[in-house]
């Protein structure tokens, strides 16, 4: 979800749902510890619960920006064991630390040591040739007994070299049956399932056999699936979350985040999927993108003529 899940897409989605547990994008060690770190990790307080989502295996570096993110009050971090990108490869960290359990051992062993915020992992459920059930079980053995009790498992392998991210999404078949599978035989374990859900109703068939159940594309392609999640699985019905209200409310941030220099389209380009699947979402999304002459007045006209 790289470029997709930053603050202001994470705004816009507390607006949708209070309960669900929000992950930022993937963002690097190096980003932390050599960057602007204070760019990377801010974040509005609306948007707790809120986990960061962190790349790297340098137990020191990963355990340095655990104890910042604690610092900044995060309320998880998220080991990303799970992007096949050439990039994250090169890096050491993502998809190919699948073959390093110990290493991704030490890092949660260091972490749980300094924080007092859990400390997760996101995978796959193999790589490559390396992609036996005996091999992934050996894996959340490793990490779990590290201190990990909380794993997001994406049903589909990667491999690591000949797909690109985006067929690494699309082309491995998904196997929510390993995912199953690994509950039953983990059953002290929270086990939480990703990858290729779509709806609500393929959440809850999920939920019969996990802990938990992730979904990033399509919350971010179609937002207005999350208006129900408060209701059906948090028993909660605080928001109001007609696609008008969910707009007006979003105003009030729009114009504070413009008076401090945040430029209107970095955040109007989260809401492009508000509309997905009403009639008129095209002509929504077309002025939405149209940086020339979109003001916060022209969207508050715009809200103005919904129904």
């Amino acid at each position: 979800m790289l470029d997709k899940t930053d603050r202001h897409y994470r705004y816009f989605a507390r607006l949708l749902t209070r309960h669900a547990l929000l992950y930022t994008e993937m963002i690097t060690t190096g980003a932390i510890l050599k960057g602007d770190a204070h760019y990377h990790l801010k974040y509005s307080p609306q948007e707790h619960p809120l986990a960061l989502q962190l790349g790297g295996s340098n137990p020191d570096e990963m355990t340095q920006c655990a104890v910042i993110a604690n610092d900044y009050g995060y309320d998880e971090v998220n080991i990303n064991v799970g992007c096949p990108s050439d990039r994250v490869q090169s890096g050491l960290f993502g998809a190919c630390l699948m073959a390093e359990p110990d290493r991704i051992a030490e890092c949660v062993s260091a972490m749980s040591a300094r924080i007092d915020i859990p400390v997760t992992v996101k995978t796959r459920i193999g790589i490559d040739h390396n992609d036996s059930y005996e091999a992934l079980t050996r894996f959340i053995d490793t990490v779990s007994a590290a201190g990990c009790q909380t794993f997001i498992i994406h049903a589909r392998k990667a491999w690591l070299s000949g797909l690109s991210p985006r067929e690494n999404r699309e082309i491995p078949p998904l196997r929510y049956d390993v995912v199953y599978q690994l509950k039953r035989d983990f059953p002290q374990l929270e086990i939480i399932i990703n990858g290729g859900i779509k709806t609500l109703a393929e959440a809850r068939v999920h939920l019969l056999q996990v802990d938990g159940v992730m979904v990033g594309r399509e919350a971010y392609s179609n937002p207005y699936l999350l208006k129900d999640v408060d209701h059906q699985f948090y028993g909660s019905s605080e928001i109001a979350v007609d696609r008008r209200a969910v707009l007006t409310n979003l105003l009030p941030y729009l114009e504070a985040e413009i008076a401090t220099g945040t430029k209107m389209k970095h955040i109007t380009r989260h809401i492009l999927g508000l509309f997905q699947g009403v009639p008129g979402a095209r002509k929504w999304r077309q002025q939405l993108s149209d940086n020339r002459s979109l003001s916060v007045d022209n969207l508050r006209e715009m809200i103005s003529t919904l129904a």
